[in-house]
């Protein structure tokens, strides 16, 4: 067992699923709505670099009512629809990588918290492929009022969890974002990578380790 980690906390998107499945089957949504990501996007890197706001999501629409010169109620009802209300059908057909159930599950009667930190809602994807049962906590930054990587809504996820950052390690996909953020807030970083990449890639070195599928996770944390 990793030294002095009491909480293992994942990130969902590109974390708990492959990043790719999704993309493929949104395609024909994203072409749909090809100029509302245009500006969605531009909107949420800003979003990315923000300090934690009081209202999330009513600094983000006054973003995108910049951008596209919609009014701020027309824009939030946009953005609900489109970037997240739009997507949930997606995610009932997508797959977990193998073995997340079966890792949640060996983590769980080994003792350790589990949570959940997504940058969208983490209710978009139902029952997140069965895992909840097993999740101590599960936020979403967005209603923290801060995304990755601020520490900002890392910080609130130690706070409810009752532990020390330094007792957490994060699991992510994103080095920018995941690894990144929770090294900034005094955590651990595990990075789930491609066995390409972790073997060539000098990126993976920011995480404190990676791996490449869940039996492997499972053999470094265990």
């Amino acid at each position: 067992m990793l030294d002095g980690i009491k909480v293992i906390a994942f990130d969902i998107d590109g974390t708990l699923y492959p990043q790719n499945s999704l993309y493929i089957r949104l395609l024909p949504h994203i072409i749909k709505n090809f100029f509302f990501y245009l500006d969605y996007n531009k909107v949420r890197d800003v979003m990315h670099r923000t300090a934690p706001l009081p209202d999330f999501y009513e600094y983000q629409a006054r973003l995108f009512a910049e951008r596209t010169g919609k009014s701020v109620e027309e824009s939030k009802a946009l953005i609900k629809k489109v970037a997240y209300d739009d997507l949930k059908i997606y995610f009932q057909r997508i797959k977990p990588f193998e073995n997340i159930l079966e890792t949640f599950k060996a983590l769980h009667e080994k003792g350790y918290k589990i949570a959940l930190l997504s940058d969208f809602p983490p209710d978009q994807k139902g029952d997140i492929w069965g895992v909840v049962p097993y999740c101590d906590l599960i936020l979403g930054t967005e209603q923290i009022g801060a995304l990755k990587p601020s520490k900002y809504p890392f910080g609130i996820m130690a706070n409810a969890l009752e532990v020390e950052p330094s007792e957490i390690l994060y699991v992510g996909n994103s080095i920018r974002y995941d690894v990144r953020g929770a090294k900034n807030a005094g955590m651990k970083s595990a990075l789930i990578t491609s066995r390409f990449k972790r073997i060539f890639s000098k990126k993976v070195k920011e995480a404190d380790f990676s791996f490449s599928n869940y039996r492997q996770f499972l053999d470094i944390v265990l």
